[in-house]
Order: structure tokens, then C-alpha cells, then sequence
């Protein structure tokens, strides 16, 4: 019988990025035939690094002529049509054709088994149909195939990264054998990658909230301390609250009684009582309503303090006949059947979303016609981009966290601290991060060499000196432990073992295809 540590297999990989694939397979005695990429920094990086040979890339998948036979096909299938960040066009969208592309090339080289990457957009209902017609395509191929939805860090992988991976075998016994592992005890934590020392959270917790056997109630969070239950990380927002959440009204000198109005917004601002939205501005009069001392003057300094904005929410409607109106501006007027224009109304309003009528721009004209005026303002936090944070920072984790958020091509305002912080209670908990860690800028970015660690590649891998180029080709790329673990798992099944296997004579496979042939365009 031949040992696992003989066994040897041939792949190719197509939208092979920066070579996360090849790195995972070549680990467990894969051998690379080529692979398939067009994008220059990605190109050059696979082609430094594992000192390959531009002839070696078969360039545009669409244009590939042929391809040798290999044992097993790789491929990391452009995300953007199937992101839920994207416009979720699917094989509407030009990029989702790659898709037909990819299984094309399956059907016709015919390799022992398959692995595809994409992102957990793939399984999203508003998807479904789109996955099954993939999965039902690679049956027809002849595969025997089954989808996996894997965070990363249930892995050990020291990132919250989920991906599907459709892992599909040509001979059903060994679809049958493939199983993944299961999830290791122990997880990486940052402080391991980045080098940093990490506090023992062994300090009191008597102001945690407890259940009734007096242990700490672990909060939803994506990281938490393993003794006190408490967050990693701290979030910096105004929209949400928390011990860990960091307001702007925590970091901008304010008073007592500013930060109690501030909180009064927070935790009023979704109630149904002030408009149908999920988030909805205040009026004076609303603001008075909780707290009858509350003056004009209090939120015109907070307006100066940058933490609240107006926003102009009820106008009355003039008389407008003989104002030349557009089609949207007369939209607009029709949805005030009370003679009042509600930006609630409008944001909510059907036909206007179908129709995609600019509402902002479209009120903006209408003032300047004369034909409405403002006759109501509201007051909302000035920072309502969850993802922006505040002031450049969305979140700061901890080197104890056992997890960072997924690595982006567009990169993202989160930071790492250069030092942890040893909670005793909730409230004493929060001023020391601000106090010895925000205060004094003890926090980063990650670095080139640790965002190479994060998602398993060695840490001198090379790479473009430029962050935003660096960080697309690492946001692309797979995580390269995911990688190595179904292929373990996937040779465990004997498929790449000769003596259960039967090798096929290489050939060459003639890539002259049609439409009509591949017969997987989406109509």
C-alpha cells in the first residue's frame, strides 16, 4: 500500500491570484502543470515566489487553447457577482460567466477531483438558484460534488474569513470518503502572529453579568475573552452600545449632561415612535419630550462638537403651478397625499425605489424652485456609516483576540493595539483602553508581513511595497490552512493513491468552444 507521504498528484489552478492554492497543494506533493491569471502584481507575485516562469500561465481562462491532463483543477472563481456587498447580479453580471468557463474546462480535461473557492454570498437564498444551477452543471460534467461553508478561524486561522468551497470528486467512491476534520481546540491568536505580548484575563469579574451558577454570561461578540467572557475588541460607533463600544462623545472632551443627551438619541433614535425607519433623527420637541430641560442651544454645541448633524425632515408644499417640474420632481410631490413632504415617506416609498429616484437631490432641486420649504429639523449622530467608525477607526483589537476581521482587497479601518488590557470590571475596562491604549496611539494597522500570516502565507512572502496593492492581491486570495486541510482530507480518500486509482494517459484537451456547446450561458 502506498503511504501518504508518497503519494504525489498533478494540478492546475485557474484564478490562481497570488498562488494560495499552489502554496497549500505543493505542501502535500501536489505538482503545478500551470495555472491561469491576468492580473500583472498577481502574476509577477506567483511567478517571484515559487520561481515560475510567465509561460507557465495560461492567461485569460476565456482564451486558454489547452490544458495538459491533471489530476486535480483549483479554482478561486471571481467573487464580485455573488458578494452580498456587490450588486448581486450573478450570472447577469459579465464576471459570473466565468463560472461557464471554469465548468467547461472540468467537463472537457476531466481531472480526479476539484476544488472551488467563492464567498459565502454563493449560498445567500438570494443566490439559491444560481448555486444550484453551478452545482447541477458540475453533475452533468460527471462530478460528484458537495459545497462547505468554512469560517477560517474555526480552523485555527487567527481570521473571521467565511468562503464556500465546492469540493467534487469524478469517481462517486471517493465523493463518499471525503471528510473534513474536525475543528482543532486551540485557536491562534494575534498576539501569536504579530509578535505582541497578550494579558492572562484572570482579573476579577464580579461586575460581569452572571448567570445563576455565577458564571460570566458570554456577550455575542467576534471575540471573546476565554475567562471573562468580555470582547477583543473595541468597536467605535455611535449607532450601537456596549462595554467595549467606543462613542465619540467618549473620545471628544464633552460634559456630563452632553453625554447624557447624546445617549438619550442612542437609545430613542430606532423607536417606531419617531418615523419608520430603522434609525431615525430627533426633533427639539422630541428631545424635550424625554427631557424637558433640554435646550436648543445644548444641541447646537454638540453640532459644534461634531458629534450631531441636522437634517431637514418635514417640508411644507407651496403653490407650484407653472414650475417647470421633472419626472422625479413630480414623483416626489405625489407621494404627499397630506400636503406635507416626510423624508420617512420617500425613503420607504415603492415606486420611488423602483424607479431609483435620487431622493436627496431630487428635494434639493425642489427647494431651490421654491416649490417646498423646511419646516421641520431633525438632530442625528454626524457618524452613521457603521463601517467608517469614527474618525478613521472602525475597530482596535486586542493581541489576546483570538480572531481579526476578513482580510479585504479594499482594505478596512480596523487596527490591532500594541498592548492588551486587563479588565476588572466593565466601566474600568473601557477608560483603560481609551486612557492607555486610544489616547496615546498605541494601535496600527496590520503590516504587510503579519496580513501575510493572517491568511497562511509565509511572512517574507513577497509582495508590492504599496499597501493598497498588497492588500488586494492578500484580500483576494484564499486562506491558504483552508486550502491544506481539504487537500489532506481529500488524499485521505485514496483518490490520488495508484493502486486504487487507475492513471489516464495525458492528453491534450482542444479548447474551440461555442455556446452551443458548453451549453451554460444563463438566459
Amino acid at each position: 500500500m502506498t503511504s501518504k507521504d508518497d503519494v504525489t498528484f498533478s494540478f492546475i489552478d485557474l484564478f490562481a491570484g497570488i498562488g494560495g492554492f499552489k502554496l497549500a497543494l505543493e505542501k502535500n506533493g501536489g505538482k503545478s502543470l500551470g495555472f491561469s491569471e491576468i492580473n500583472k502584481d498577481a502574476i509577477h507575485a506567483y511567478c517571484d515566489n515559487f520561481n515560475e516562469t510567465p509561460s507557465h500561465n495560461f492567461g485569460d481562462i476565456t482564451k486558454i487553447k489547452n490544458l495538459p491532463t491533471h489530476d486535480v483543477l483549483t479554482a478561486g472563481v471571481p467573487c464580485q457577482s455573488w458578494s452580498i456587498a456587490g450588486k448581486n447580479l450573478g450570472f447577469d453580471d459579465d464576471r459570473g460567466q466565468l463560472w461557464n468557463d471554469t465548468i467547461y474546462l472540468l467537463q472537457h480535461s476531466k481531472p480526479k477531483a476539484f476544488i472551488f473557492e467563492n464567498v459565502k454570498g454563493l449560498v445567500d437564498p438570494r443566490n439559491q438558484m444560481a448555486l444550484a444551477y453551478i452545482l447541477n452543471r458540475i453533475k452533468e460534467a460527471g462530478y460528484h460534488a458537495h459545497y462547505y461553508t468554512i469560517n477560517a478561524h474555526d480552523y485555527g486561522v487567527p481570521q473571521s474569513r467565511v468562503r464556500v468551497y465546492i469540493v467534487g470528486f469524478k469517481d462517486k467512491n471517493f465523493y463518499h470518503r471525503f471528510k473534513l476534520p474536525p475543528y482543532p481546540a486551540q485557536k491562534t491568536k494575534l498576539a501569536d502572529i504579530l509578535n505582541i505580548e497578550s494579558l492572562s484575563l484572570t482579573a476579577s469579574n464580579d461586575d460581569f453579568q452572571k448567570d445563576l451558577f455565577g458564571d460570566v454570561i458570554p456577550e455575542k461578540s467576534m471575540s471573546l475573552s476565554s475567562n471573562n467572557g468580555v470582547n477583543d475588541y473595541f468597536l467605535f460607533n455611535d449607532l450601537r452600545n456596549g462595554h467595549t463600544t467606543i462613542h465619540s462623545w467618549d473620545i471628544i472632551n464633552t460634559t456630563e449632561r452632553q453625554k447624557h443627551i447624546c445617549y438619550l438619541l442612542l437609545k430613542n433614535r430606532r423607536k417606531s415612535a419617531y418615523g419608520k425607519l430603522d434609525g431615525n433623527p430627533l426633533s427639539l420637541k422630541h428631545f424635550q419630550s424625554l427631557d424637558s430641560s433640554i435646550t436648543q442651544a445644548e444641541l447646537n454645541i454638540l453640532i459644534q462638537l461634531d458629534i450631531l448633524k441636522t437634517e431637514e425632515y418635514l417640508f411644507a408644499i407651496k403653490q407650484y403651478q407653472g414650475v417647470d417640474l421633472s419626472e422625479n420632481e413630480q414623483l416626489l410631490l405625489d407621494v404627499a397625499h397630506t400636503g406635507a413632504l416626510i423624508i420617512d415617506d420617500l425613503k420607504v416609498n415603492r415606486v420611488l425605489k423602483i424607479k431609483k429616484v435620487p431622493i436627496v437631490k431630487t428635494v434639493d432641486t425642489l427647494k431651490d424652485k421654491g416649490v417646498i420649504q423646511c419646516i421641520e429639523l431633525r438632530y442625528e449622530f454626524k457618524n452613521t456609516k457603521i463601517s467608517t467608525g469614527l474618525f478613521g477607526v472602525n475597530r482596535i483589537f486586542l493581541p489576546s483576540s483570538d480572531i481579526f476581521p476578513t482580510l479585504v482587497a479594499s482594505d478596512t479601518n480596523d487596527y490591532i493595539a500594541l498592548k492588551g488590557v486587563l479588565p476588572t470590571n466593565n466601566n474600568e475596562y473601557k477608560q483603560k483602553f481609551i486612557e492607555d491604549i486610544y489616547a496615546t496611539g498605541l494601535y496600527r494597522k496590520v503590516t504587510k508581513n503579519e496580513a501575510c500570516l493572517i491568511q497562511g502565507f509565509p511572512e517574507d512572502f513577497n509582495l508590492p511595497q504599496a499597501r493598497a496593492r498588497w492588500m488586494k492581491l492578500l484580500g483576494n486570495s484564499v486562506a491558504v490552512p483552508i486550502i491544506d486541510i481539504i487537500c489532506k482530507a481529500m488524499i485521505d480518500t485514496g483518490v490520488f493513491n495508484k493502486e486504487i486509482s487507475e492513471h489516464k494517459k495525458p492528453e491534450i484537451l482542444s479548447h474551440h468552444r461555442s455556446v452551443a456547446q458548453v451549453g451554460i450561458r444563463c438566459v
